[in-house]
């Protein structure tokens, strides 16, 4: 809300709203078959009660308390305690292995886990002599059998009980926390490959939340869908911008719920990554060819019609009168049912973690979606730049938030400086000074551009660029986006060349796209099958020709694979946010690489 006093933490950010709006819809999440609501006043309650029980058990300031957990509300309600009682939360993928989840707990020096149920409980127990400083395990959904382990339920009830006793306890630890105060560990990828943990500040939260709020990505009255990964900085950027502004929040973490929950919920605002938006494109666009006929003639008018009317409008431009006519048919006949799979309301997406293809981005824009691409990193707290509402230009990332300055250095590299950069890493002092540089500026590691008014544009990892054998540079994930967006059939493309003599790409296929066309043609639905399939993989060639056609020769694809199975967090090609490990998928397919190159000296 513009002219709010700034707030010193998270907890006085929480605070300010509550006092602001308290009997307005502030979360809403699934319970059973139903949802169960909850406004700000309800939930400061709740707050308040577990914060207390967790100061009862040793939690002050910066103590650490990790969270394993999926996306839910209690994991917000968790964040938001430990903060209050003047902790700083950890974050751990529920997907994580034992010895994952146990190096992240010790390194922090975690003193207690709040765990999400019984199967999570038991991966710490099998690691229980690794971490010795935890006193207890916090279970959200399970049972507590020992001494050990405590049910959320139990630290709520105990903690209301203090609550009352001692009802000036809980803002007097809130007013104690001040904006350099550690609020959040997070743990990114490291060189070495144990991951880095980076200390986020309340102020770095703070700043974010401020910065959205002038720029109004999100309102009072729009309706918020949750469902991105809380232990991701992404997730949590967004807890607290909608805190900032007010946004009622509807929490389902349940990624194989997405669409049937857009069409219940008929949000106004949903932040995904790249992956969400390029599958949704990949199964509309499947759909209509297989139907084929007048509504793919019809669909492909309406496509033509509404990429001229976006293209014109990145330009500062109106459509023209023909073309707004036409739209609006266009809009009754083909938009608008488009719009229906996605709950009919939205007026914005926001996309991040992973660059998103500008022909899929327009696409969305024409159809009456804009979808505002964003980009930061875990050490800025996830959100520094982002397109504004009505001013987006596709394949940048849009200029700094308001208080961010950006340089290039003179290898392209980004850097910029503000609130939102870290405080540093984790017990790591000499890969802080690498990356923190002198005056502030952080060392991004990424190579961009900006254009004549200052909006970034991402077009690559410095360490991922390709150096061919013949010593040209080649920028694989502009290639990538590319591909994905102009072929239906792909999942993820990894392309791969360096130290090489020419390009070649791996490919996966969309599952439920390929399966869906090998049904309509009568083919098996096996996707090793499908990877092999003469008509399939023309169609994939077709694509290629049409991207390379726009390439430099020297970084055009000469050959590719597709490989028998979709790249999955479970095997370790995804990341929890979806972006592709490339290394590893380089190194789990060596030898399909390899064959590409056996005995050749060039590919035209």
């Amino acid at each position: 809300m513009p002219g709010t006093e700034s707030a010193a933490s998270i907890p006085a950010l929480f605070a300010q709203r509550v006092q602001q709006t308290p009997d307005t819809l502030a979360f809403q999440y699934r319970s059973g078959d139903g949802w169960t609501k909850l406004t700000w006043a309800q939930t400061e309650t709740q707050v308040r009660q577990v914060a207390s029980g967790l100061i009862a058990l040793g939690v002050a300031d910066e103590t650490r308390v990790s969270i394993l957990s999926g996306t839910r509300w209690e994991w917000i309600l968790a964040d938001l305690a430990i903060l209050a009682a003047g902790g700083a939360t950890t974050t751990i993928y529920p997907s994580n292995t034992a010895d994952e989840c146990a190096y992240v707990i010790a390194d922090s020096d975690s003193i207690l886990v709040i765990a999400e149920n019984d199967a999570q409980v038991a991966k710490l127990r099998t690691v229980r002599d690794q971490i010795p400083l935890v006193r207890h395990v916090i279970v959200i959904d399970g049972t507590a059998d020992d001494d050990w382990v405590l049910t959320l339920d139990q630290v709520r009830a105990t903690g209301a009980e203090l609550a009352a006793a001692g009802p000036a306890e809980y803002a007097a630890r809130i007013a104690t926390i001040g904006p350099e105060r550690l609020s959040t560990l997070v743990y990114t990828s490291g060189t070495t490959g144990r991951p880095k943990g980076v200390e986020l500040t309340h102020d770095n939260w703070v700043y974010v939340a401020e910065a959205s709020r002038a720029l109004d990505l999100a309102r009072s009255d729009d309706l918020h869908f949750l469902w991105l990964p809380m232990s991701h900085v992404f997730g949590k950027a967004l807890e607290v911008i909608m805190i900032a502004n007010g946004t009622p929040t509807v929490i389902d973490g349940a990624v194989d719920k997405i669409v049937a929950n857009l069409g219940e919920i008929r949000p106004t605002v949903m932040a995904a990554a790249p992956r969400v938006f390029e599958k949704a494109y990949n199964t509309i666009v499947s759909t209509v060819r297989n139907e084929g006929g007048v509504k793919l003639t019809l669909f492909q008018w309406a496509r033509g019609l509404g990429l001229a009317a976006s293209r014109a409008r990145q330009q500062g431009k109106s459509p023209s009168l023909a073309t707004q006519a036409q739209l609006q048919v266009a809009d009754r006949l083909v938009f608008a049912k488009i719009r229906a799979r996605f709950g009919g309301r939205i007026r914005a997406f926001i996309s991040g973690s992973a660059p998103l293809s500008a022909d899929i981005a327009e696409f969305f824009d024409g159809a009456g979606m804009p979808i505002l691409e964003g980009y930061g990193l875990t050490e800025s707290a996830a959100a520094s730049f982002v397109n504004r509402p009505n001013s987006a230009r596709f394949g940048t990332v849009g200029p700094p938030l308001p208080g961010t300055e950006v340089r290039l250095a003179s290898d392209g590299e980004v850097e910029f400086r503000g609130r939102g950069v870290m405080r540093g890493y984790h017990k790591l002092p000499e890969e802080t000074a690498a990356t923190l540089l002198p005056g502030g500026w952080l060392a991004t590691g990424d190579i961009g551009e900006l254009d004549e008014v200052g909006r970034l544009r991402i077009t690559d990892r410095k360490k991922e660029l390709i150096k061919t054998s013949g010593g040209k540079y080649v920028a694989p994930a502009p290639i990538e986006g590319k591909i994905k967006a102009a072929c239906r059939f792909v999942s993820n493309a990894v392309v791969h060349g360096d130290r090489r003599n020419f390009c070649v790409v791996l490919l996966t296929l969309d599952p439920d796209v390929a399966r869906a066309w090998a049904k309509s043609q009568g083919k098996s639905e096996d996707l090793a099958t499908l990877a092999e399939d003469e008509t399939l993989r023309a169609e994939v060639r077709k694509a290629l020709d049409e991207v390379n056609a726009d390439l430099p020769s020297y970084s055009t694809i000469k050959d590719f694979a597709i490989l028998p199975a979709d790249f999955t967090v479970e095997s370790g090609e995804l990341t929890a946010s979806l972006k592709v490990r490339r290394k590893i998928v380089e190194t789990k397919y060596a030898d399909v690489l390899d064959r590409f190159y056996a005995g050749a000296v060039e590919r035209i």
